[in-house]
């Protein structure tokens, strides 16, 4: 056993509204999911947590945080499919509720009324589920997976808070983001996105191997998802950086339908390339926003084709 590790009272790198801030309480988890009692023991430092590295204790974690920060009584995604740390994802829900009240006079705008398009919602439907339960606002989410959509769909049906507020729909067309989803008299706030991140199969195998061994702090040549991920989830050809270039070009198309575009961005090799792409685009706005969550960068680049009179129109 090692000696007790000194940790500061709050995660500095998350937004200040974040409720994951500060460390797990495993024993008010527990007492919201006593399920999660059976994954919960010391580490090496005596404290109390879970092996990171299990991907049912994780699982398990993450119905614990969604019941007790989010009322959500019923979650749960297929043998393989994402299973995403909620403290990242509430950031991002949270940035871009800062991002929208940029249009509001510095006010948040909460409610129905917030029409939000999250692509590729997954089949664990995290950021309506977190847009909806912190900010009250409504979502289309989309999907190219029957099952995620199926997935995602199941949890709503059984959240009375989420019945009739997130609406789901599957893009049959894998190489369009937007359009076949959205109608042409359909407006909405904003659009948020976790792209695919590799460029390959392998190179996905390689970047979930990366984190097995630092989790486990040992090496192996046995690929292991303790955060799970199907093929559409983790990869696509030109990986995040072709994804995104490609979402900045069909977003044109719909200048007058989005207030704001948005999208994470994992990798800042990347923004040099975003960039070019969203001048090629001639969008009006563009903003980077920085995000960190322990020892991981990223941020959100978000834009616009719109002035700030006509997103308040």
């Amino acid at each position: 056993m090692f000696p007790k590790k000194k940790h500061p009272k709050e995660k500095n790198g998350l937004h200040t509204r974040n409720k994951h801030r500060e460390r797990y309480d495993f024993a008010a988890l527990i007492g919201t999911c006593p399920e999660l009692a059976a994954y919960v023991r010391p580490n090496k430092y005596n404290d109390a947590s879970i092996d990171f590295a299990d991907a049912a204790a994780v699982m398990m974690l993450n119905k614990a945080l969604l019941k007790h920060y989010y009322r959500i009584d019923y979650w749960n995604i297929p043998a393989g499919f994402l299973c995403p740390p909620i403290p990242g994802r509430a950031d991002y829900i949270h940035h871009i509720a800062d991002l929208l009240a940029t249009d509001y006079d510095g006010i948040i705008p909460k409610g129905m009324a917030v029409r939000c398009l999250d692509i590729g919602v997954g089949a664990n439907c995290i950021y309506p589920i977190i847009g909806h339960q912190e900010y009250g606002w409504s979502f289309v989410a989309t999907d190219v997976a029957p099952l995620a959509i199926q997935s995602a769909k199941g949890i709503i049906e059984e959240n009375i808070a989420l019945k009739g507020n997130i609406e789901l729909r599957l893009q049959q067309n894998e190489n369009n983001i937007f359009r076949d989803i959205i109608a042409s008299n359909e407006r909405f706030d904003v659009t948020i996105c976790n792209p695919p991140f590799h460029a390959s199969l392998q190179e996905a195998q390689a970047g979930s191997l990366r984190k097995w061994n630092n989790l486990n702090h040992k090496k192996t040549a046995q690929v292991n998802l303790n955060f799970g991920g199907q093929n559409k989830e983790l990869y696509c050809n030109g990986g995040e950086e072709k994804f995104v270039q490609n979402m900045i070009v069909q977003s044109k198309e719909f200048a007058h339908t989005c207030c704001w575009f948005s999208t994470l961005v994992a990798k800042e090799v990347h923004l040099k390339a975003i960039y070019t792409a969203l001048k090629m685009a001639k969008v009006l706005e563009h903003k980077t926003i920085a995000m960190a969550q322990g020892n991981k960068i990223s941020r959100i680049v978000a834009w616009t084709f719109l002035s700030k009179e006509e997103r308040k129109k």
